[in-house]
């Protein structure tokens, strides 16, 4: 596979994973952080991280809102529930994360 078809699938499947994250409201940061060690926050650091490397500036509220599809605050007050004790209680076991 030549490289240029490597990128084209791994952006693909980026967009994919970003797309199912944002039907998935559902699903919690801190359950993807306690299953899989990140989150939608891990993934638009990462996209932003990225971003620097080629020379792009982006804020953190930028790298969030491609991520979320949304600012950040308004998916919070949209989708974001309290955390569990179970659920805090296997965040801090594994670390607290990121």
């Amino acid at each position: 596979m030549d490289k240029q078809t490597q990128t084209e699938l791994e952006a693909a499947a980026f967009r994919r994973l970003v797309g199912h994250l944002r039907e998935r409201t559902d699903v919690q940061n801190i359950d993807l952080m306690n299953l899989g060690g990140f989150c939608r926050n891990c993934l638009s650091n990462w996209y932003r991280e990225a971003a620097e490397d080629k020379g792009i500036d982006m804020s953190k509220d930028e790298s969030r809102e491609i991520v979320y599809g949304m600012p950040y605050g308004e998916w919070k007050d949209k989708y974001m529930t309290e955390a569990s004790p179970e659920q805090k209680k296997a965040f801090d076991a594994q670390g607290g994360g990121h």
